[in-house]
């Protein structure tokens, strides 16, 4: 702020409070669970707004970790987040480079086709009864194919796509590239931030789901984390036992401490990802809103 009027000084410094209300206002829910769920259970039943834990014990942690149902569902959800972000971003590559190149014939076809299915969609009957048919009831395929395209995600790439000089195409081409060639040894490297940004997308999207689960999925060891978390967080305590937390843990936490370390436990491995992809993700998410 070195040579700005008063007037302007007022207002950055107006602008630095409002941000750091805001800041405080969106980390506090956060900082409340994590707090909350490292909180000595019998100190908790008196509420508060935990600004550091009330003593301290990781009895929480130790009674969800040991469910049989939390660890299950968080090995269907982490497969059915990995699979299902890596197909879903190559498919959604094939298909934006592809509907990228003016010269596929039907390509206005397909392009609105696919612009088609943000605004209409088969039906919840339909689409049940087509996973029934395909005999997916019960399996990952269920979890992960359904879901595995979207369109927004198609037309973000394909402004990407659209952005790259075909004069780098056209010279690969004449040193005798076909398409194949050109998509995964040229096209793909110079796509690292919009892909990354893409299977971030796909990948939250696939961690947060549970509607696929209540959908096509009757077992309870093929549920998905957020199914059994939302199964244990509207439950009382009295669910703590119904859920498969061990009797020698059951004395020693309550029904608060253990939503609270349910939520982290669902939330720290994806929030875990972003730091790895976050330099590509603002990169790739600036590039797809520009260019087309």
């Amino acid at each position: 702020m070195i040579g700005a009027s008063k007037g302007e000084r007022i207002f950055y410094v107006c602008n630095y409070l409002i941000f750091i209300v805001i800041m405080m206002i969106m980390i506090y829910p956060f900082w409340y669970i994590i707090m909350g769920s490292l909180s000595d259970p019998t100190l908790t039943m008196g509420g508060g707004f935990f600004l550091k834990p009330v003593g301290f014990s990781l009895s929480a942690y130790e009674a969800v970790l040991s469910n049989v149902n939390i660890l299950s569902g968080l090995r269907v959800t982490v497969l059915s987040t990995l699979f299902g972000a890596l197909i879903g971003t190559f498919f959604t590559a094939t298909t934006a480079y592809a509907i990228s190149k003016k010269r596929l014939r039907g390509v206005k076809f397909f392009s609105f086709f696919i612009l088609l299915t943000m605004l209409f969609s088969g039906g919840l009957i339909p689409t049940y009864l087509l996973i029934k048919g395909l005999g997916w009831i019960d399996s990952y395929l269920a979890l992960i194919l359904p879901n595995a395209i979207g369109a927004w995600n198609i037309f973000v790439m394909l402004s990407f796509f659209r952005g790259i000089p075909e004069e780098l195409e056209e010279s690969a081409r004449i040193d005798g590239a076909n398409d194949l060639t050109i998509f995964f040894k040229i096209i793909l490297p110079l796509s690292t931030a919009v892909l990354a940004t893409i299977f971030l997308f796909i990948a939250v999207w696939y961690w947060n789901d549970f509607f696929s689960t209540v959908l096509y999925i009757t077992q309870k060891d093929m549920w998905q984390l957020q199914l059994v978390l939302r199964d244990l967080i509207s439950n009382t305590s009295a669910a703590i036992s119904q859920a498969g937390v061990a009797i020698s843990y059951q004395t020693e936490v309550n029904a608060f401490t253990v939503k609270m370390a349910s939520i982290i436990v669902g939330s720290v491995p994806i929030m875990a990802v972003y730091p790895f992809l976050q330099k590509h993700f603002a990169k790739g998410a600036m590039i797809g809103s520009i260019k087309g």
